[in-house]
């Protein structure tokens, strides 16, 4: 067993060309206001050590509760919410952070995002063809001559038709305007695209549309993502790797079939046993964690999941554990696995 030296240890990692993504300990905290001056008083730490690499072409699902910091990791990859605290992120070898603003323009064609409402993110004063094509437009993409024929095959790539321009997103279906997004993201022919629960707002027939549409777009495309979601049973379906997130921290990571076989740390196989089975006389053995989720902006000492922990340890309360690779490719941060990589307890 080992640690990812240079990684979790928060040291600065060397760039691998395997991967398009590096993140290395990457930490967002938000300042909290109080007083007469508005003073900092404290800090929610939102994303607070996370380290994962992404190969190119390849889907990494990203789970957890509501409030874990899926969505704050995602954006902060995309420098999208304002500086990082501390870490490193390392897309095609650069450092996100490193860049001026005139890079940072040239790179956001390279780097895009589908947001978790389809309805809140599209302009409801633009029609369709100008939502997707305006960035195309900005950075000028493809020749003024070529404009429209490039919007109608992006449309026509997505499951939309060109008669669909002229139209606004309230005349549209969920599923519609969620293709619109995509349609919107695919335009600058990005390498690189966040999916922040893209389904969860859709019906299931039409989740699994759209989950079809944007496998087949990997694939048309050599497309990265990084798929946020809630639903279990969608990573599993669509992810090459899994991580798992808890109050900030990447608290597992590795192969989807690892981490569905296998699921070490004792927040993933409470997560796993709410996964429903399609057998109505099968047995659950659902694991129900106690307490509720402390707060970001007060995190317990040692190991954050100890409060909620069954198999919490006096040395659970006192040390953070660190990242340690029990098989190949698969990392857990958990004290309940010795040097030797077997259980304590």
């Amino acid at each position: 067993m080992s640690t990812r030296k240079g990684m979790a240890d928060g040291t600065p990692v060397t760039y691998d060309p395997q991967y398009i993504l590096m993140v290395n300990n990457l930490k967002k905290h938000f300042p909290i206001k109080g007083g007469m001056m508005s003073r900092t008083v404290g800090w929610v730490k939102a994303v607070d050590g996370v380290t994962f690499n992404l190969k190119r072409g390849t889907t990494m699902g990203l789970v957890g509760e509501s409030g874990c910091g899926k969505t704050t990791t995602g954006r902060t990859i995309l420098r999208l919410s304002g500086e990082k605290t501390d870490g490193q992120v390392l897309f095609n070898g650069r450092e996100v952070y490193d860049l001026s603003a005139k890079e940072m323009r040239a790179l956001r064609t390279k780097m895009q995002i589908i947001f978790q409402d389809p309805f809140s993110s599209l302009s409801p004063r633009l029609p369709v063809g100008e939502i997707i094509g305006e960035a195309v437009r900005e950075h000028n993409l493809v020749p003024k001559a070529e404009f429209n024929d490039y919007v109608d095959r992006v449309m026509d790539n997505c499951g939309l038709q060109p008669f669909h321009k002229d139209r606004y997103p309230h005349e549209f279906s969920g599923g519609q305007r969620q293709r619109i997004c995509i349609a919107r993201a695919l335009a600058l022919n990005p390498e690189f695209v966040v999916c922040d629960e893209p389904v969860s707002a859709l019906d299931v027939s039409i989740q699994a549309q759209i989950i079809n549409l944007l496998k087949d777009l990997q694939e048309k495309y050599s497309l990265t993502y990084l798929f946020i979601s809630h639903d279990l049973s969608v990573v599993e379906h669509i992810s090459d790797t899994v991580g798992v997130m808890y109050l900030g921290d990447l608290v597992e990571y590795g192969r989807t079939e690892d981490i569905f076989r296998n699921p070490l740390h004792p927040y993933t196989r409470a997560l796993f046993s709410a996964i429903p089975v399609p057998d109505p006389h099968a047995k659950m053995n659902r694991i129900v964690l106690e307490g509720s989720i402390p707060s970001p902006a007060n995190p317990p000492s040692g190991c954050k999941f100890h409060t909620r922990c069954a198999n919490c340890m006096q040395r659970c309360k006192e040390e953070v554990p660190a990242q340690r690779e029990i098989e190949p490719g698969h990392y857990v941060v958990c004290h309940l696995y010795d040097d030797a990589g077997a259980k304590t307890q």
